[in-house]
């Protein structure tokens, strides 16, 4: 028995996605390398949680600033091609790191400017890569375990990716991370050369850019269920995803580690992910994921207000577990509505909107924690975002169960129909 003929796994049934999978796997693995060992060498020079949500900020904010381009740039243009572009400007972009690294020239603007090139690079790569999903696969049906896989391949690299990094921070040059995650970048042009995708066809429009985003927000509004989910997501990322930010500052002032402590943190919030999203990926298809959104907020909640409380490391990586599962099988919980429930002429415009909002509360989040953590300290800041997860949870569930209460018979039935 293949493993595609498992329910969970049944996206592998196509060559395509094997080749996507591989190629986002190898780019994942290197992302959150890279990501761990910028954080963790911006803070051990500045010791200040303020700098790391500085850090955050500017590789996440330019993401939000173009990703609105690149959601329409993903509906116009060959998804496949720009992916490629992407990739040869992320080769560049960890090159440069690695260059800096090696000859020990450890300047803080320097680094903080590459990473905004990679927040640039990223706000055309996330929209193609996401809308990509439905022609990699067989069929329509199983673009949900698609999602899921990749995502729980994600939370895979969030366990290795950052395990890697305080390896090599504590033995080697930093440099020698990026260096492999140069490599890494061209292995995924050549997964993606492999791929035998349909003849790509130019969508002919003489709409401006501005004018096809401004039709995304439009229909956004027409469909309201979708809208809440997005604006869900966009709270969670101002007020509570931005925990991760302060793990640096956990590591060496709560439980007085280095890189290697900071790598086991970051690798057993990955672990949770990947229970989270496996979980997702074996749900049928009318399995009510508004219901697991909801539940997985709440988790990540808990998950948060434990981890503020534990003074024994050990309790503390159960209660990142919980974190890892609650925060991921949230974002992907609605990353599966959105793309599921959206119109498919409409789908780069609505998943670069999710994106946008991400992207735009992220690195706004990050900020504020690093300002709070520096006021309260990190511990109470992180207590706080749990309380906020919990509240968040309350509201939502109140928006998405009780109007359908009010509804005709028919509406709320037609309501089930649609939920994903």
């Amino acid at each position: 028995m293949s493993i595609s003929s498992i329910s969970t796994f049944r996206a592998f049934k196509g060559n395509n996605f094997k080749y996507y999978f591989a190629g986002r796997s190898i780019s994942q693995f290197g992302t959150w390398m890279q990501r761990t060992a910028v954080i963790w060498i911006i803070y051990s020079h500045t010791h200040s949680p303020f700098m790391l949500g500085v850090t955050v900020f500017a590789e996440q904010f330019p993401s939000f600033l173009f990703s609105f381009i690149g959601g329409v740039a993903a509906d116009r243009y060959n998804r496949s091609r720009i992916i490629r572009w992407t990739q040869i400007g992320a080769v560049v972009q960890t090159s440069l790191l690695a260059i800096l690294l090696l000859n020990n020239r450890i300047v803080i603007w320097e680094i903080l400017s590459l990473s905004v090139l990679l927040g640039i690079i990223n706000a055309f790569d996330v929209p193609a890569r996401q809308t990509m999903i439905s022609q990699v696969v067989q069929n329509e049906s199983d673009v949900p375990s698609a999602l899921s896989l990749s995502a729980a391949m994600s939370s895979v690299c969030k366990v290795l990716g950052p395990a890697a990094a305080g390896f090599i921070l504590e033995h080697w040059n930093a440099g020698i991370g990026f260096v492999l995650n140069a490599i890494g970048f061209m292995l995924v042009i050549g997964c993606f050369s492999m791929m035998k995708l349909k003849p790509y066809q130019k969508r002919i429009t003489d709409k401006k850019i501005i004018e096809e985003f401004r039709e995304g927000i439009v229909y956004l509004k027409n469909t309201p269920d979708i809208g809440r989910v997005i604006l869900m997501l966009s709270l969670i990322g101002l007020l509570v995803l931005p925990y991760d930010t302060l793990i640096p500052e956990v590591a060496k002032v709560t439980f007085k580690g280095g890189p290697a402590t900071f790598g086991y943190i970051s690798g057993f919030i990955g672990l949770g992910a990947v229970s989270g999203t496996i979980l997702l990926a074996s749900l049928k298809r009318n399995d009510n994921l508004r219901f697991y959104l909801i539940l997985s907020t709440v988790m990540l909640g808990i998950g948060l207000i434990c981890f503020a409380l534990a003074t024994n490391f050990y309790w503390a990586m159960l209660f990142v577990v919980f974190t890892g599962f609650g925060s991921v099988m949230q974002f992907t919980s609605c990353n599966i509505i959105v793309q599921s429930e959206t119109a498919p002429h409409m789908r780069g415009r609505t998943i670069s909107i999710l994106l946008t909002a991400i992207f735009g509360m992220l690195p706004l989040g990050s900020l504020l924690t690093g300002y709070a953590s520096e006021h309260i300290g990190s511990s109470h800041t992180i207590l706080i975002q749990g309380v906020m997860a919990i509240l968040i949870s309350i509201i939502f569930y109140r928006l998405f169960y009780t109007k359908k209460k009010h509804l005709p018979l028919s509406d709320t039935e037609g309501s089930i129909n649609r939920k994903y």
